[in-house]
């Protein structure tokens, strides 16, 4: 690191480069600085202790230096004291240079302690107590303890990484060998005839980025699994690592204030509580809660390819010193998949979270055994995966909520299931007859969710109960560009609503059985829309869509309920017809046609009844029929009608 440099271009490098002491009251904190810029936690390195200089922000808010100084007999004190403890405190020892600059005052100068990044891991023993390592954290000088030291150690390689550490309390024998032959079947690196012993060797080496699955004591010849193997194909892994279990559990409500939760606790190696997790969530992400919506169809309350990223990177990523379990919780909102220990080191959380974090591993054993195991994503796609995939069914985007101890991954639940339940409610309303209670919800719905199928049709249904299609109207004169989106059973929905109305607007009625009977429709659709034509006493466009969807379905022919409308058209023209023949002032002309017509339509409805009677009808419809059939005969007993 050059000494020579500008002190108001240090204002301007990453903080954790710089320690600005106005006034060095304690030789010891400056050493503790400089072991942490030597053991360069961040990777930037190395650092620099300026003594006698402060900085602050000017007027501006920019970055501002006060070089107050120190004495020159104040700079001797502390340069031999510093470099004395640097020499017999820290071990190894470490030696930074040293420069003195000019102050704002003559008398005075900064006295500047350059540091250097080293390849080894320093701590220092104060007078009172044990070594103690230390590491820049942003601005501050902190004591790397647990899962920071470890990190420091691994970098530092003054200590193996965890899952390739020799497990020294685990043989062979703590391996279940069917959980590793099957994951070598799967990955197809097993072959029969060398068996399983060759992989239980300490020179089977699958891939440069993973070591040997066991290591031999040179001392005694037995062979130990390393950490990795016990936790992916160990009988009983828990007896090593006490956090490597996982807690799966269900809560009806956003809280765990519900008393009625499930729960699972899941042991076993990791392939296997991955497998098992995976199931119990892919349960959740099939609920599929709105069937007749116009964009989603069949949106899902979460996509299972970010459930099952998510919950590799928990068991992954984490932290196996550490005795906490994984928890996996599912509320009636979200799912959060919380996994102990930080993020890994060099992997800044803003970068993280936005899936742009380059790919780093924790433990990277594991890591190479589930992309080979094809249950993880390649090398660094997880994060970015879930983002996506969360984008692209439609639910809000993941929430990483991280600390120093532990990283919880919240998925939110598609805004529809919301939407469902408060749906629910509406129906409970409407069933136990709080019909303006429901009106309310459902205003409250239709503003979040417009056009909402469900929704509409509950509002619809609502507004029949209370006689009161006004607000039907409004709602259709709102939403006129949109209604074209809507499916035939809500549109129908509407028109039985604005039918309740003594004078029902017409205009509507007729607009919005247009628009259902251009949609390709279902038996009872076509009848909805025939029955609401007949309410308009209009049969001849009620015949328009019998004979289309007819003709469209051939099988509909023997359909019994769809033969008696077409026969109730052909007897409601043959009726009208019927009016004009007897009407004296028409003309004899136009009264021997109607008779002709009313005639010919009368047969027609008569086939049509006794076809449907042929095609085992409903009770009802049965009565229907029968009762129709007597219309027709009284119609052509009339001496006029006689054939």
């Amino acid at each position: 690191m050059s000494q020579n440099f500008d002190l108001e271009e240090l204002t301007r490098r990453e903080s954790e480069q710089i320690e600005w002491k106005e006034n060095v009251a304690d030789a010891e904190n400056v050493v503790e600085t400089l072991v942490a810029f030597a053991n360069d936690f961040s990777n930037l390195g190395g650092g620099y202790v300026i003594c006698g200089a402060k900085e602050i922000k000017d007027e501006h808010g920019f970055p501002k230096l006060v070089k107050v100084g120190l004495t020159s007999a104040r700079i001797k004190e502390l340069e031999g004291k510093i470099m004395a403890l640097c020499r017999d405190y820290v071990s190894p020892p470490i030696v930074p240079t040293i420069q003195e600059l000019p102050s704002d005052h003559e008398a005075n100068r900064l006295l500047i302690f350059v540091m250097p990044a080293t390849n080894e891991a320093h701590s220092f023993r104060s007078k009172e107590d044990t070594g103690k390592y230390f590491i820049r954290i942003s601005r501050e000088t902190r004591e790397a303890r647990n899962g920071l030291l470890r990190q420091l150690l691994v970098r530092k390689h003054s200590l193996e990484p965890f899952d390739r550490r020799i497990c020294q309390q685990a043989t062979i024998a703590d391996l279940d060998l069917i959980a590793l032959r099957d994951s070598l079947q799967r990955m197809r690196y097993f072959d029969a005839n060398d068996g399983l012993d060759v992989f239980l060797s300490d020179e089977r080496v699958l891939s440069p980025f993973v070591p040997s699955l066991c290591v031999k004591e040179s001392l005694t010849g037995i062979l130990r699994p390393r950490n990795f193997a016990v936790l992916l194909f160990g009988r009983e892994p828990q007896k090593f690592f006490p956090g490597s279990y996982s807690i799966f559990s269900i809560y009806p409500g956003e809280d765990r204030s519900e008393v009625n939760a499930e729960r699972h606790d899941l042991t076993g190696n990791l392939i296997a509580q991955s497998g098992r997790l995976i199931d119990l969530l892919n349960v959740q992400a099939s609920t599929s809660f709105d069937k007749l919506s116009f964009d989603t169809p069949n949106a899902l309350k979460y996509p299972r390819r970010a459930l099952n990223e998510a919950i590799i990177n928990a068991l992954v990523h984490r932290d196996y010193e550490l005795v906490d379990p994984n928890r996996v919780t599912v509320f009636s909102n979200r799912i959060e998949i919380l996994s102990f220990g930080s993020l890994p080191d060099g992997i800044q959380v803003d970068e993280f979270q936005q899936g742009k974090s380059s790919p780093r591993w924790r433990n990277q054993s594991l890591a190479w055994f589930m992309i080979k195991l094809q249950l993880a994503q390649a090398e660094g796609q997880g994060i970015p995966t879930i983002l996506r995939t969360m984008r692209e069914e439609g639910c809000p985007p993941p929430e990483f909520d991280i600390n120093d101890v532990r990283v919880i991954c919240k998925l939110p639940a598609h805004p529809r299931h919301a939407l469902m339940r408060d749906i629910k409610r509406v129906e409970a309303s409407i069933a136990v007859g709080e019909i303006q209670e429901a009106k309310h919800k459902l205003l409250t719905l239709i503003n979040k969710d417009t056009l909402n199928y469900r929704v509409i049709q509950l509002f619809a249904e609502v507004q029949q109960i209370l006689k009161d299609p006004k607000p039907i109207l409004m709602f259709l004169e709102n939403n006129q560009s949109h209604l074209s989106s809507l499916d035939a059973a809500t549109i129908m929905s509407l028109v039985d609503a604005i039918l309740t109305d003594e004078k029902p607007d017409t205009n509507w009625v007729q607009e919005l059985l247009g628009l259902a009977s251009r949609q390709r429709l279902e038996v009872q659709e076509v009848r909805q829309i025939a029955l609401g034509y007949f309410k308009l006493k209009q049969p001849n466009q009620a015949l328009l869509v019998l004979e289309k969807t007819l003709e469209e379905h051939d099988v509909w022919y023997q359909n019994a309920a769809i033969l008696q409308l077409r026969g109730r058209a052909f007897l409601e023209l043959a009726k009208k017809c019927h009016q004009t023949a007897m009407n004296r002032t028409m003309p004899k002309t136009t009264r021997d046609r109607a008779k002709a017509e009313s005639i010919h339509y009368l047969e027609k409805a008569e086939r049509d009844f006794h076809n449907a009677l042929l095609y085992q009808p409903s009770p009802t419809i049965e009565t229907i029929l029968q009762e129709s059939l007597l219309q027709i005969k009284n119609l052509q007993s009339r001496n006029q009608f006689r054939i």
